[in-house]
């Protein structure tokens, strides 16, 4: 196949040619930087180790405040006889308290404030490591503008749907979500 024909229907490639020869590259992206970031919690999946199959649950992060906006990172909870305290230490912050929940989605919306280090692998790459989280809040999206009359501006994100959340105080124990499940 040649160029002119995947651009037979976007008109001629003079645009594309210039716009080309204008464009610098892409920086490559790699970690992000050690520090404080405040992120939004965009997926959680049951994944299986690459080498071992060790069985883990997979949390997405965003970072939603900053220059650095739009970056992502992941954070592995493991499913393990040794991992499993911190696994339910972090899971719980974001209202998580049986496997049987790791089968759904997780509520939507919820933004914490990460601490992120560098860890450099055994082959020399380094990697972004969750140091520790806490949620700071919990955000409603905005009004779907094309959303049909009579649909609720902010329906429940999943199955299961958000429950009411009450703010505790952190020596408490407790954080901004108590029970994101019902």
């Amino acid at each position: 196949m040649r160029l002119t024909d995947i651009l037979q229907n976007a008109g001629s490639g003079d645009d594309l040619k210039r716009l080309w020869d204008r464009t610098e590259a892409a920086a490559e992206m790699g970690p992000l930087p050690p520090g404080e970031y405040v992120c939004r919690i965009i997926a959680g999946e049951l994944e299986s180790s690459r080498t071992n199959a060790t069985p883990g649950y997979k949390l997405t992060l965003e970072v939603c405040e900053g220059p650095l906006t739009g970056r992502r990172f992941w954070h592995d909870c493991w499913l393990t006889p040794a991992a499993l305290p911190q696994t339910k230490r972090d899971l719980a912050k974001i209202g998580v308290k049986s496997l049987e929940q790791l089968e759904h989605p997780l509520p939507r919306w919820i933004v914490c404030r990460c601490k992120l280090a560098l860890r450099r692998d055994d082959d020399g790459n380094e990697r972004n490591r969750l140091k520790s989280f806490e949620v700071i809040r919990i955000d409603k999206p905005d009004a779907d503008p094309f959303a049909p009359a009579g649909v609720p501006a902010n329906p429940p994100p999943s199955p299961l749907p958000l429950a009411a959340t009450v703010p505790t105080t952190q020596s408490s124990g407790g954080g901004i979500v108590d029970d994101l499940f019902r």
